[in-house]
């Protein structure tokens, strides 16, 4: 797998992600915008992982961060693009303006770190780019309605890079999680059923880095129930969700 690069790394899947690879003797560096946090991070394995602080809502910082990251420690083989955030929204507390913050951290800080991967990538012809989006991408559900939408927009971005990427002899891959306990999802005031640690997401992409799949998803039980979901007529979906979810 060679050099890894993470960002979203400070917290949750990770920093999970950062410290298994870091474990299988991969250099891993790590982004998040708090300095002090991947400071801790990197304090665990010092030789191993390398912290590297960036807002990826700023091209130019994101592009020097991957700049950095090659000096440093060589050319960037696999990139795990992880940082991003939800913030739940009702019909009472809709907010354009919360949308565009998601858009500009979920949607537009992933495409910053494609663009800055993307040159060395396919100057060598070989790379890995591996998004993590969510399976509330796959259809609408209650309060998500600005975070469904950047996950939305993360699966088809990544599925029209997939034809080019082929090509160019870079693999993209899709990452759709279920529910996996982090600081955000501590914030959910519903069941969330399948519930995975951060350890346990980790070992699910750390196996799928190392696959041709172009899609990780876990747990597979659920998953793959939400699925079938997606299949349902409208006249079948609203009123299934609303039995699960009390909306």
């Amino acid at each position: 797998m060679g050099v890894v690069w993470i960002t979203g790394a400070s917290t949750g899947i990770g920093r999970a992600l950062a410290e298994r690879l870091a474990r299988e003797a991969h250099q891993v560096a790590i982004s998040a915008r708090d300095a002090s946090a991947l400071d801790e991070v990197a304090r665990g394995m010092p030789d191993r992982l390398h912290g590297f602080p960036v807002d990826v809502t700023n091209l130019d910082a994101v592009k020097a961060t991957a700049a950095a990251i090659a000096t440093k420690l060589g050319p960037i083989d696999t990139a795990v693009l992880n940082a991003g955030t939800h913030r739940p929204m009702s019909l009472e507390r809709f907010s354009s303006a919360a949308l565009r913050d998601l858009i500009d951290i979920n949607i537009m800080g992933v495409a910053h770190g494609i663009e800055a991967l993307l040159p060395a990538m396919l100057a060598r012809r070989a790379g890995r780019i591996a998004v993590v989006s969510s399976v509330a991408g796959w259809r609408g559900l209650p309060t998500s309605a600005a975070y469904g939408a950047t996950k939305a927009a993360l699966h088809n971005l990544v599925e029209s890079l997939k034809f080019d990427g082929d090509r160019a002899g870079i693999r993209f891959q899709i990452v759709n999680p279920g529910f996996v306990k982090t600081p955000l999802t501590d914030k959910n005031p519903f069941p969330m059923p399948f519930l995975v640690s951060p350890e346990e997401a980790a070992l699910r992409i750390a196996r799928g880095l190392e696959s041709d799949s172009f899609e990780i998803t876990f747990p597979r039980r659920f998953t793959w129930q939400l699925k079938l979901m997606r299949l349902l007529p409208y006249r079948l979906y609203f009123p299934l969700v609303r039995k699960f979810t009390g909306k």
